[in-house]
């Protein structure tokens, strides 16, 4: 089904312009709870460490949160355990798409230690107007997403208090959610980010001024993707000037790697071992990554950490 709603929306993402002179919209505050400054000074990579080796039993939660009228309803995943802190990931959805869509990958991650908040956003997701010009304000709906999980982790009366690891965060997303990804390190930069993950991603709209901290991040595209040109993404890539990594599948489409199978395999594998690298600090994920990326040998790994 998702399949048939991003073909639909093809056009219209693919129209969105390059340099589109359309502002990130500044309207300010959540409904809940208060929001804090999102751009605090630099804090650096984070100290060496190593990931949780057990995966988690997985529990999930929604909340109802807004900046200003744009309501952002939000689904988290998270490690459903008794004890310790998990780095955050905030995930953004594809046109047309919805936080659901994207059930098996965001699962695998909080299994391995993340907790994973994906908004939906109000003029893309499905059942929405489908504005794909409406992509330009959703890194500061992100933002402020962002700001309201991450308060979670001081309220006594919230299960996520002192759970979260909130100087390890991450973003990341999915074709018009990728150049949401690409938006929050580039025009709207949020200083709190400390990797990115861009699968099916462009810089359409969003620019290619990276700026900020220096800040790990890894694309992953498909060479057949009839949705997201695969020359797209790696113009993103190729402006990044971080550590980065580029996951090619040369048979991979626009979705076909986030349902169950063997792209699907390697994608996973691939940014969980990323994740665990850039916001726990293991280093010996980042010696697996390039395994995980070889599994059945069915893509690429340009790597440049």
């Amino acid at each position: 089904m998702y399949r048939r709603r991003l073909l639909a929306l093809a056009v219209p993402l693919m129209l969105l312009p390059s340099g589109c002179a359309l502002g990130i919209d500044d309207r300010p505050g959540l409904s809940r709870p208060a929001a804090a400054d999102p751009t605090p000074a630099d804090a650096g990579p984070p100290p060496p460490g190593v990931a949780p080796a057990e995966s988690f039993a997985v529990g999930r939660r929604t909340l109802d949160l807004a900046r200003g009228d744009r309501k952002l309803p939000t689904t988290i995943w998270y490690p459903n355990a008794e004890t310790g802190e998990f780095p955050v990931v905030v995930f953004s959805h594809g046109l047309g798409g919805r936080p659901a869509d994207y059930t098996d990958l965001l699962t695998r991650w909080a299994s391995a230690g993340f907790v994973v908040v994906a908004p939906a956003y109000p003029n893309t997701t499905a059942g929405s107007a489908q504005n794909a010009l409406d992509v330009l304000n959703q890194p500061a709906d992100a933002s402020a997403v962002l700001t309201a999980v991450l308060a979670l982790n001081d309220d006594d009366g919230d299960r996520f208090a002192g759970r979260l690891l909130t100087d390890r965060v991450a973003a990341a997303g999915h074709s018009a959610g990728g150049i949401t990804t690409i938006g929050e390190f580039t025009r709207g930069r949020d200083a709190r980010l400390d990797a990115g993950i861009v699968l099916a991603g462009s810089t359409l709209g969003v620019g290619t001024g990276f700026s900020g901290k220096e800040t790990p991040m890894l694309f992953v595209h498909g060479e057949l993707d009839q949705v997201v040109p695969y020359s797209s993404g790696k113009s993103a890539f190729d402006a990044v000037p971080w550590p980065k990594a580029m996951l090619t599948l040369p048979q991979g489409d626009h979705v076909g790697a986030l349902s169950a199978g063997s792209s699907f395999d390697v994608l996973a594998g691939t940014t969980t071992e990323f994740l665990r690298w850039s916001l726990y600090g293991d280093e010996g994920a980042l010696e697996r990554l390039p395994e995980a990326a070889a599994e059945g040998d069915i893509a690429e790994l340009d790597d440049q950490f």
